[in-house]
């Protein structure tokens, strides 16, 4: 927020409902705690309202509004769909959204305990996610590529996260799991939709499990393996086996390039936990916690076992492919 832009208050978001969209004024508002980009409002108990509070949340945002509606119907998981549009005015300067609220507490929040279940939902949702997009489909500027492509990104946050947090022979296993990312091949099938931001605060559970999907602003056409990374960064441990069992379509190099990323993922989670703990903007003390335990997961799960496993499914005719089904018109 800039400094000639309003503070995001209650008030504020009842007057602009009263402007725009006065039959959902009467609503109660109540702020959520959480956000990155944007700053989201409880709106009566099925609605919530999404207001930018950086730069480049208002693109992401007209993203969700485009893409969404095409998305979600054949989804598996209640997703947020958008249900007003907010224009920018005098009063605020940014486009905002009244959304649809997805029930259930983000997952850095609450733990997964049903981790078969939880991983069989998700697989079905990706499997659902990752269609062949249509040539007008977003691309991604900072994401979306070969790992080979991020090893900035990976240096940096290993540099800022392993002095004094990660011991000796964890660092070695996290930099060995990229390095196999790194070699491995280049995706070959046709750019598909992904979600692009899977982590703990962008899921949502009830009963231990799974119960929705949030946050599509990173959402972009491109490698089903930044999606696949949340085998280990979201399911808990002994979970991803039974996830690519389900989601039956990753071959070895995908599941080695998403493994890497899951490390590139957890480092990053690992960084901002430690900004919260110090007060710096951006932190969430929670994630910190969350990503020591996916990479926990992630060097416990093996390389070799699950890469051989997928090697077995190849050979066996069973279950891998470089695509997805038709695109969306």
């Amino acid at each position: 927020m800039t400094d000639t832009e309003p503070e995001i208050t209650a008030d504020l978001v009842r007057d602009l409902l009263r402007e725009q969209h006065p039959d959902l004024a009467g609503l109660a508002v109540r702020e959520v705690d959480g956000g990155w980009g944007n700053q989201m409002w409880r709106l009566g108990d099925e609605l919530a309202v999404r207001m930018p509070r950086t730069d480049g949340a208002p693109e992401l945002l007209l993203k969700e509004r485009r893409w969404l509606p095409v998305l979600a119907p054949r989804l598996p998981l209640p997703v947020p769909g958008p249900v007003r549009t907010g224009e920018p005015s005098a009063r605020f300067p940014k486009p905002w959204t009244v959304m649809t609220w997805v029930p259930g507490e983000p997952l850095d929040r609450t733990p997964l305990s049903r981790g078969d279940h939880a991983a069989e939902v998700l697989a079905g949702f990706l499997g659902a996610l990752h269609v062949e997009a249509p040539h007008d489909a977003p691309v991604s500027r900072d994401r979306g590529g070969h790992p080979a492509k991020c090893t900035d990104g990976f240096d940096q946050f290993f540099d800022a996260v392993v002095p004094g947090a990660l011991a000796d022979d964890v660092a070695d296993g996290v930099r060995a799991v990229w390095e196999d990312a790194v070699a491995a091949p280049e995706w070959e099938g046709p750019p598909l939709w992904v979600h692009g931001d899977l982590h703990p605060a962008n899921l949502v559970g009830s009963d231990g499990t799974l119960s929705g999907v949030i946050d599509f602003g990173d959402m972009f056409a491109g490698d089903p393996a930044w999606d696949l990374a949340a085998a280990w960064v979201v399911l808990p441990a002994g979970a991803a086996s039974r996830f690519f069992d389900v989601y039956a379509r990753a071959d070895e190099g995908t599941v080695r390039r998403a493994r890497g990323l899951a490390a590139l993922k957890a480092l990053f989670l690992l960084l901002m936990g430690r900004n919260g703990d110090r007060g710096l903007p951006g932190g969430k003390p929670a994630w910190g916690p969350a990503g020591r335990a996916a990479l926990d997961r992630l060097l416990a799960d093996g390389l070799a076992d699950g890469r051989e496993t997928h090697k077995q499914r190849a050979e066996s005719g069973g279950g891998v492919r470089h695509s997805g089904p038709t695109g969306l018109d």
